[in-house]
């Protein structure tokens, strides 16, 4: 789970805690949770620590956002300002965890990059050497051209790469580095993504050499991918293959978003790159119901009430913040 699900789930944790004492069932549902990963405990004692900083814990309970109530028994809302000012409630604490904007060094990315993309900007840029280069949304690199070789540092997330081909004008490699590995070009087009504390690449055309900076705790350090295969690598699992249909992951090139039965909670991940403000699932059900779809980036709007109404499911807009619930 990205650091990002984790501290959305860890608020909406806290809010229902701010409404008393949790049911048995949910109560061990939490305690699994928070036991399952360290980065768990650490996001749910920040978000209480940032929740009574907000003068809510201690204060009477206040009805708040239900996490899992089955979709036939959530009831027809009787009174809209009650249920707004659980919302808002909510809101308040995501939006004071500074969920939906860039924090710490994320912020400075683009003054290091030589280019980058916001959200919902798609951007493609002829380097130097001629190759093409295509920045996925909320994206940067950074060029490092020497002699030895053509060097673009991935700082943050996804970017198509299509090299000028080595020659006896261009003998330098091209290389693209990013999360403690690199991906050597091998005559090709290829895509390279940031995720989760490591990186991914997926081969379009020929081949491309990854390889890591160190010996990884465990997995192979270096992996040749041909057309169509993709790998995963990180310092503890080395690099390892991944089942990626290419044509949905690389969609944004042709303005689409394209799911096969993947969980909201990772679709609605997606859309954030997208999308102005910042979208939530109020609902750990709702985040596990499974989607399909192509959603075209120029109307995600439209896509969303799509979603909302095909999975039973509420929207409310807020100041900076979407609630699916």
């Amino acid at each position: 789970m990205r650091e990002q699900e984790i501290r959305e789930e860890a608020a909406l944790w806290v809010v229902r805690l701010g409404a008393g004492e949790l049911p048995a069932d949910a109560a061990e549902e939490l305690r699994a949770w928070r036991e399952r990963d360290p980065r768990h405990a650490r996001a749910l004692a920040f978000a209480e620590d940032t929740w009574s900083a907000l003068g809510q814990l201690g204060a009477a309970p206040v009805e708040t956002i239900p996490l899992a109530m089955p979709a036939r028994a959530r009831p027809v809302p009787r009174r809209p300002r009650r249920l707004l000012r659980r919302l808002a409630i909510a809101a308040s604490l995501l939006l004071a965890l500074g969920l939906g904007i860039e924090q710490g060094s994320q912020r400075l990315v683009p003054l290091l990059a030589d280019a980058s993309t916001g959200t919902g900007e798609i951007r493609s840029l002829r380097l130097a050497d001629g190759s093409l280069v295509e920045l996925d949304a909320q994206s940067a690199i950074d060029l490092a051209f020497s002699d030895r070789e053509r060097r673009v540092r991935l700082l943050r997330g996804e970017a198509y790469f299509h090299p000028a081909p080595v020659s006896a004008a261009e003998p330098r490699p091209f290389v693209v580095e990013g999360a403690g590995g690199s991906s050597r070009a091998l005559g090709t087009q290829f895509v390279v993504g940031l995720r989760d504390g490591g990186a991914w690449t997926g081969v379009l055309e020929h081949s491309v050499a990854v390889s890591l900076e160190h010996e990884p705790r465990d997995g192979a350090r270096e992996r040749v991918l041909q057309q169509g295969q993709s790998a995963g690598y990180d310092a503890e699992h080395g690099v390892q293959p991944l089942q990626v249909d290419l044509q949905r992951a690389t969609g944004w090139r042709r303005g689409m978003l394209v799911f096969e039965a993947v969980p909201l909670q990772q679709v609605v991940a997606q859309i954030n790159r997208y999308r102005p403000g910042r979208l939530v699932i109020a609902d750990a059900d709702l985040a596990r119901r499974e989607v399909s779809g192509m959603f075209r980036l120029d109307s995600l709007d439209s896509a969303l009430d799509t979603l909302a109404r095909e999975l039973g499911a509420s929207r409310v807009g807020l100041p900076g913040l979407t609630l699916l619930y």
